[in-house]
């Protein structure tokens, strides 16, 4: 099984950038694709972006297109999520997990890390 840590999260102003990332260890994560997810109290976790097991093709949830890229760095095992102009609404708690293909992203398989807090001041 694949264990996954994020990490990168902060508090930052509007218009601001942070950059995530997911380390693993074990498993297939450099055969899986890779999604980031987000979640806000009382609600639930929502897609963000995901990468393929190449890192070739990408996608993206429409509120972040423009404004996020995610990407994978197969000998450091990591996945980043470059976080650019970020809104209030961006605040969440970030998470990575892995789906056997990019299509299938958004039904991700593995268990859920500690996540990593980005909050969004206006």
């Amino acid at each position: 099984q694949v264990r996954l840590v994020e990490s990168g999260g902060g508090l930052v102003q509007a218009g601001g950038s942070l950059r995530l990332s997911c380390v693993a260890s074990g498993g297939t994560f450099s055969t899986d694709a890779v999604g980031w997810y987000r979640q806000n109290p009382g609600k639930e976790r929502e897609f963000v972006a995901g990468v393929s097991w190449s890192g070739t093709s990408r996608s993206y949830t429409d509120s972040v297109k423009g404004r996020f890229t995610i990407s994978r760095d197969h000998p450091k095992n990591t996945v980043y999520l470059q976080m650019n102009s970020l809104k209030p609404e961006d605040t969440a708690v970030y998470y990575c997990n892995t789906a056997p293909t990019l299509a299938t992203v958004s039904f991700p398989r593995g268990n859920w890390g500690q996540g990593t807090q980005v909050t969004v001041s206006s």
